[in-house]
């Protein structure tokens, strides 16, 4: 099995990545009152400005009143940079991975890690649809190596998918699991290693049943929308689908289904309105149009509306 982890406390986290979710991490650290160290790799100091990325972040929290102003220069004087894997591993207690959707780079960057850091440290990838065991595979020590699936704005979002392999050891879980909830998060035991994990199965079945009912004529794509934000999506935050059923009743649930399952959309393959979109160039905000239509003021509006109406729900429901 390789060797035994050494249960100390995870103090010293590294992000590998400087991407949106890499920084994202690190913010969510950094503000729970941990040292965090990011790593650059490929083009990320080309991409963007870090530092201008979380600055602005914080003050959007500052702004709504989750954190003071006076407490935006602590937060990033708790997180530093570098481009060597060897200094982020003799710091860090975790490695949460955050870069690009791609196995074969996944692999070598958690084979040279696996090397370098010493028996006691975490190695946890942030992939949202590739394998954990996959990535582990040229790893020597997979006992070490889990999945902690963030959603973005990961320093908004409670939710933390923790993906089991058959080769992850329980004290690599236990531990993992605990440092997530001392920073505030809400970890789900994802226990096999299935495509999508947990979330993305059924945030991708409602998305194939949403773009079913636009193909077919049924509604149009504001009309889809409008129906979950304003009605169970609204109830979906505190009564979610095993207690709405246990509520409603089992037999109510079966005889809706046994209705409705046979006129719901069941394809196996991406719909055809998305491939026609994309032949047409309409990719969405990065076209400003796709499903439907956006100007450069709706796009900026949306996205600004997201994270303060994140940061409201979670005030609210007590999850900031």
């Amino acid at each position: 099995m390789g060797r035994l982890l050494i249960m100390n406390e995870c103090n010293n986290i590294s992000v590998l990545g400087a991407g949106k979710m890499g920084l994202g991490i690190a913010q969510l650290f950094a503000t729970k009152g941990y040292q965090v160290k990011v790593i650059y790799v490929f083009d990320d100091k080309k991409r963007g400005n870090a530092l201008e990325v979380l600055t602005t972040n914080l003050e959007v929290l500052s702004e709504n009143q989750v954190i003071s102003k006076d407490e935006i220069s602590i937060i990033l004087d708790r997180i530093s940079f570098t481009e060597s894997l060897e200094e982020a591993a003799d710091f860090a207690d975790i490695i949460f991975e955050c870069i690009v959707e791609d196995l074969d780079v996944k692999q070598n960057y958690f084979e040279k890690l696996d090397k370098i850091c010493k028996p006691s440290v975490i190695l946890a990838s942030n992939t949202s649809a590739i394998s954990i065991t996959q990535i582990a595979e040229k790893a020597i020590h997979k006992e070490r190596i889990v999945g902690t699936h963030y959603w973005n704005p990961a320093y908004l979002v409670p939710l933390v998918e923790v993906i089991k392999t058959e080769f992850v050891s329980d004290e690599t879980v236990m531990k993992t699991f605990k440092l997530l909830e001392k920073a505030g998060k809400k970890p789900v035991l994802v226990k096999k290693d299935v495509p999508g994990f947990l979330a993305n199965r059924m945030q991708h079945s409602l998305f194939r049943e949403a773009l079913s009912i636009v193909e077919n004529g049924i509604a149009d794509p504001k009309d889809v929308d409008d129906a979950i934000k304003y009605g169970f999506g609204m109830r979906l935050a505190i009564s979610a689908p095993m207690e709405v059923m246990d509520m409603g009743g089992l037999d109510l649930t079966y005889s809706i289904h046994s209705y409705l399952f046979p006129h719901l959309d069941d394809s196996h393959k991406p719909l055809a309105i998305l491939s026609e979109k994309i032949a047409e160039g309409k990719l969405g905000f990065k076209t400003k149009s796709g499903l439907q239509d956006w100007t450069d003021d709706e796009i900026l509006l949306r996205q600004k509306n997201l994270n303060e109406g994140l940061i409201k729900v979670a005030k609210a429901l007590d999850r900031l």
